[in-house]
């Protein structure tokens, strides 16, 4: 089978690109974004859905002890009501099991409904702000 050159270029190109794509290539639509950092809304989901298990077994991870009670001190105008827990979601994209929680928190309720995204990244002291993408 003869292919016309242009064809074959395209086909090489294509498998090239593919081949050498990782993928943080593919987050190219940003849910969130705590300061540089992108998150995906499947990052977002996941880290939600650790959070919330931990929290209905009444279990706790890290130094910080998460999840734990976020009490809005800054009043973002979250996405639902409270009362909140705060967990981490990593700029590592993996879920947080412990360690260094990093900057970046996603907030929900204690129904399980993600409430926003926050990161200390240019906030004072100990506070948050909201990541962009985030709030009402």
């Amino acid at each position: 089978m003869m292919f016309k050159p242009t064809t074959m270029l395209a086909l090489l190109t294509f498998v090239a690109t593919t081949i050498t794509a990782s993928p943080l290539d593919n987050r190219a639509t940003c849910a969130y974004t705590c300061g540089s950092v992108c998150y995906y809304q499947s990052d977002v989901d996941a880290a939600v859905t650790q959070g919330y298990n931990y929290y209905e077994e009444g279990e706790q991870v890290g130094s910080n002890d998460y999840p734990h009670t976020e009490n809005n001190y800054e009043d973002i105008d979250f996405y639902v009501s409270g009362p909140y827990q705060e967990f981490p979601i990593l700029s590592s994209y993996k879920v947080y099991t412990g360690g260094s929680p990093g900057a970046d928190r996603v907030v929900f309720n204690t129904d399980g409904d993600l409430a926003g995204v926050v990161t200390h990244t240019g906030a004072s002291g100990d506070d948050f702000v909201p990541c962009d993408g985030c709030c009402a």
